[in-house]
């Protein structure tokens, strides 16, 4: 009689063994499936956002709307809305063509939300803009992952789904983000990025303001002895101004050779993972995002005229930064001030002129 014991010691290594040759036979399918399952949660999550984020911008554009105006089917339009940026083969001049391109994109969306809306109000117009373009990027990235997602499933391709699964936290980040800003932008609340016209919306309060740029205002004010000029986007709409056009004119029109001594620039500014929301840090340079016309025409008419760039900047992810503004972000005023305070005291001397600038998205922010 053959004993339990003699059978296990047979029996176990070609069990193992078979294991082991099915994982090995099998691995890549088995985290093409792993994979699959992970992005395919992911995805649904995702289509969450972007249904979500067309809710709310109907709710929205109906609300501003005539009664009786069925919004949807162009509002689904916009959603698949493109820009194509200009050819960059030849640099020379292409800053020019993509500030024309976007400029057009803009006044575009804009004027179809007053046609379809039958609304012109400014406010509501801008509004409504910003959430669109929110939704809008939901839209794109829920599109752009699908179609990853579908192509690795069709062709079985384990490193385009290894590679998918691999970002899709940083993805979901984004559009968690994005999700957070068509509410918070629908609802009129300050957001993260609103931190810089804030602080010199601030500063403009009793103050005289002029139109200076696309829905760009200027104030003047003396500030320890200098004249001090303040620059912001118009608020209390969604909109980061025309501010490199605002800067470029002021310093250009100037009859003087040399209009301001400084400009002083204060902007959100995406956070390192272990930093803290709210830490305000000072440096040199433009200190203003987008694609990069603002910056261009602040940087060529600082260095034309020699003049210093100084930039004061918050601290936030970019989920803060689009959602509604933190406590620890509003508390930062205070702190930007006393440094900008400091840095025109150290960098100027009474009888100068700064140009003083906030940065950002004016959503809930007025003047």
């Amino acid at each position: 009689m053959v004993e339990f014991g003699s059978i296990t010691a047979v029996l176990f290594p070609i069990l193992w063994m078979g294991a082991l040759l099915s994982f090995i036979l099998f691995q890549q399918r088995i985290q093409i499936w792993r994979s699959v399952a992970e992005v395919g949660k992911s995805l649904r999550k995702l289509e969450s956002f972007k249904v979500e984020g067309r809710k709310h911008a109907l709710d929205y554009v109906t609300g501003m709307s005539k009664a009786g105006l069925d919004v949807g089917p162009k509002l689904d339009k916009f959603l698949d809305y493109f820009t194509i940026m200009p050819v960059s083969l030849d640099p020379k001049g292409v800053v020019s063509k993509i500030e024309h391109l976007m400029n057009l994109s803009d006044e575009r969306l804009k004027r179809e939300i007053e046609i379809f809306s039958g609304n012109k109000d400014p406010v509501k117009v801008s509004i409504a803009n910003n959430v669109i373009q929110a939704a809008s990027a939901l839209n794109l990235i829920y599109k752009i992952v699908r179609h990853f997602y579908i192509l690795g499933k069709k062709t079985k391709n384990v490193y385009l789904m290894i590679q998918l699964q691999m970002i899709m936290p940083m993805i979901m980040e984004v559009s968690e983000a994005f999700s957070k800003a068509v509410e918070a932008i629908q609802k009129m609340q300050p957001i993260g990025d609103g931190i810089g016209p804030m602080i010199v919306g601030k500063m403009m309060l009793g103050t005289k303001k002029r139109i200076v740029a696309n829905e760009t205002i200027m104030a003047q004010t003396e500030m320890m002895g200098r004249k001090v000029y303040l620059l912001k986007a118009e608020g209390p709409g969604g909109s980061v101004g025309e501010i490199g056009t605002a800067i470029h004119n002021l310093l250009e029109g100037s009859k003087q050779k040399k209009k301001a001594n400084v400009v002083v620039m204060i902007d959100a500014a995406l956070k390192l993972e272990g930093e803290g929301t709210g830490d305000v840090a000072e440096g040199i340079g433009a200190a203003i995002g987008g694609i990069g016309v603002d910056r261009y025409k602040i940087e060529e008419v600082a260095s034309k005229f020699g003049i210093p760039l100084y930039a004061i900047i918050i601290k936030q992810s970019m989920a803060e930064a689009l959602s509604v503004m933190k406590k620890e972000i509003a508390d930062s005023v205070d702190k930007a001030t006393l440094i900008l305070q400091r840095v025109i005291e150290e960098k100027t001397k009474k009888g100068d002129s700064v140009i003083i600038v906030g940065v950002g998205n004016t959503v809930g922010v007025s003047q």
